[in-house]
C-alpha cells in the first residue's frame, strides 16, 4: 500500500474486544467499516499477546490500511504478561483504581518487554503502521487531584542517578523539598519527565531490536495531547504530563503526528464540533520546528454517556478538521458514536451471488432474529412496481449482513423491499430502551457479482 494512502484521509479507531464485534466474521466487520467510508483503521491492541490476525487480513483485503495502536503508559490487560510485571508499576500520589494498570518508563524490565512485544507484533502481523498512544505521565492537574506520577522508587532512583539529588516531594507543603519550595529541583524534574517520555518512545521505535529494526518499512505515528485551556496549555501539559510534541517528533522521527483530545475537552457534553480550532497553539508550536510533518487530530465520540457525539456533530467536526489543514482525523471508537443510537439500519448493498443467493449488507450490525426472518424481504421488479414470484427458503445473519436463499430467482433485474429489520441495542456501549428498524418499504437494487465493489458508499472526507 502506498504511504499516502495509509496517512491521509479520514480514519477510525476499532477496539475488537467490544461485544459489537464478537460472534461475527472478520469480513463482516471490515465490510461495515468500509461501507462507512473509512480507508484507514486504527486497530486498538489492548494486549500485544492477543491480536486478531483474521481481522487485520480482512481489512487489508478490502484495500484498507491498518495501524496497530498500542498504549505506552500502561495496559487494561496483563493476561500472559511475565510474572515480574508488578515490579514495573508506576506509583501515583493516589491510586485511581480505574481498572487501568499504569507502568513506568523508568522500569528497564518494562521497556525491554514492551520493545520486544512491539517488534514481535509488527513481525507477526502485516500492520501498515504502528503508534504508541498515551505515552505520557498522569495527569492533567494531577498534583492537586492526587492522580500524579510516577513518584515511586523507579522514578526516584532514575532521578538520583541523572541529577545526583532527590526528586521533589509532592505531598507535604511544609517540607523544604516540596516541589514549590525548591524550584530548581522542580525544573530539573520537569525536564527529566519530558526526556523520559521521548526517550521511552525512541527506544521502542528506534532502539536496537525495536520496531524499525524488525520492520524497516513500517509507518510510525507519534501521539500527544491537546486541550483547550488557554494560551499556555502546551506549557502546562509539558509540566504536568511530560509532553513536548515538537521534541517528541524530533526524537522519534514519525511519519505523522496525532493530537489526542484530552479528557477535559472530550468529556464535555457541550463540546462544539469546531473545538479543534482552539488547538492552534499546539499546531503552531509543532509547525515552527517541523513544518512538513503531517498532523492529525483524534476525537472521542462516545466514551461517557453524557458526551456522546452524534452524526451531525461528527460531520461538522470532519469539515473543521479539513478546513484546519489536518492530514487526517480519527475517533474513538467506531461503534460508540451517536449515529449508532440515532440512525436506523439501512441496506447499502445487495449482491446476487453465482450460487443463487442474495447477500444484503446494512449500515450497522443487525438483530439475528429479525434479520433472518424471510418475511421481511420481498422481491419486486426493477422499477419497484410489481412483485416478483420467488420464494425465500432461509436466511442467515452475519454482523451487518444477511444471506438469503431462494428456490429460484428471476433472470431479469429486480429490487428487494425490506422492512422491520432491527439493529442490536444490547451490543451498544450504553444500550437504549428500544431497537431501531429499517423503515417499511425501503428498497434496494440487487447487483450481480461483477458489479459489486468492496467497501463502497458511506461518508468521505
Amino acid at each position: 500500500m502506498a504511504k499516502a494512502e495509509a496517512i491521509y484521509g479520514p480514519s477510525i479507531q476499532v477496539d475488537p474486544a467490544f461485544p459489537y464485534y464478537l460472534n461475527r466474521t472478520a469480513d463482516s466487520i471490515a465490510e461495515e467499516i468500509g461501507l462507512a467510508g473509512y480507508r484507514i483503521v486504527h486497530y486498538f491492541v489492548v494486549n500485544e499477546n492477543r491480536v486478531d490476525g483474521e481481522l487485520i487480513d480482512a481489512f487489508r483485503r478490502r484495500g484498507m490500511a491498518v495501524w496497530a495502536m498500542t498504549l505506552g503508559n500502561g495496559t487494561y490487560s496483563t493476561e500472559r504478561f511475565p510474572a515480574e510485571w508488578p515490579s514495573w508499576r508506576m506509583e501515583l500520589l493516589k491510586e485511581p483504581e480505574d481498572g487501568y494498570v499504569r507502568l513506568s518508563p523508568f522500569s528497564d524490565g518494562y521497556v525491554t518487554w514492551k520493545k520486544e512485544a512491539l517488534a514481535r507484533l509488527v513481525r507477526d502481523y502485516p500492520f501498515d503502521g504502528i503508534e504508541i498512544a498515551e505515552p505520557y505521565f498522569p495527569e492533567w492537574d494531577g498534583i492537586r487531584r492526587g492522580v500524579y506520577g510516577d513518584v515511586g522508587p523507579l522514578a526516584r532512583r532514575a532521578f538520583r542517578e541523572r541529577y545526583g539529588r532527590e526528586m521533589p516531594d509532592f505531598r507535604d507543603p511544609a517540607r523544604p523539598d516540596y516541589y514549590l519550595n525548591d524550584p530548581d529541583t522542580y525544573r530539573a524534574w520537569v525536564e527529566f519527565r519530558v526526556e523520559a517520555v521521548n526517550g521511552f518512545l525512541d527506544e521502542l521505535i528506534n532502539g536496537a531490536g525495536g520496531v524499525r529494526a524488525a520492520r524497516p518499512d513500517i509507518l510510525v505515528a507519534t501521539w500527544s495531547l491537546a486541550v483547550d485551556a488557554g494560551a499556555d496549555a502546551a506549557d502546562r501539559l509539558r509540566e504536568m504530563q511530560g509532553l513536548d510534541a515538537a521534541a517528541m517528533i524530533g526524537r522519534v522521527r514519525p511519519d505523522i503526528h496525532y493530537l489526542q483530545t484530552h479528557w477535559p475537552d472530550w468529556i464535555r457534553g457541550d463540546l462544539p464540533p469546531d473545538y479543534v480550532t482552539r488547538y492552534k497553539n499546539f499546531v503552531d508550536r509543532i509547525r515552527y520546528f517541523h513544518p512538513r510533518i503531517p498532523l492529525a487530530v483524534q476525537a472521542d465520540i462516545g466514551s461517557a454517556r453524557g458526551m456522546v457525539k452524534g452524526g451531525e456533530w461528527l460531520d461538522a467536526f470532519r469539515r473543521t478538521v479539513r478546513a484546519c489543514g489536518f492530514a487526517s482525523w480519527t475517533a474513538y471508537e467506531y461503534h460508540i458514536g451517536g449515529y449508532m443510537y440515532e440512525r436506523p439500519p439501512v441496506p447499502l448493498r445487495a449482491v446476487r451471488k453465482s450460487d443463487g443467493t442474495v447477500t444484503v449488507s446494512f449500515s450497522k450490525r443487525i438483530d439475528a432474529a429479525t434479520g433472518s426472518d424471510i418475511r421481511r424481504y420481498k422481491l419486486r421488479t426493477a422499477d419497484g412496481l410489481r412483485p416478483v414470484e420467488a420464494k425465500w427458503t432461509r436466511a442467515s445473519v452475519d454482523g451487518n449482513r444477511v444471506k438469503l436463499w431462494a428456490d429460484s430467482l428471476p433472470e431479469e433485474p429486480f429490487v428487494l423491499e425490506i422492512g422491520g429489520v432491527a439493529d442490536t441495542p444490547e451490543l451498544m456501549l450504553y444500550p437504549p430502551d428500544k431497537a431501531l428498524e429499517v423503515a417499511p418499504g425501503t428498497c434496494i437494487g440487487v447487483s450481480d457479482p461483477e458489479a459489486a465493489e468492496l467497501g463502497s458508499g458511506g461518508m468521505t472526507g
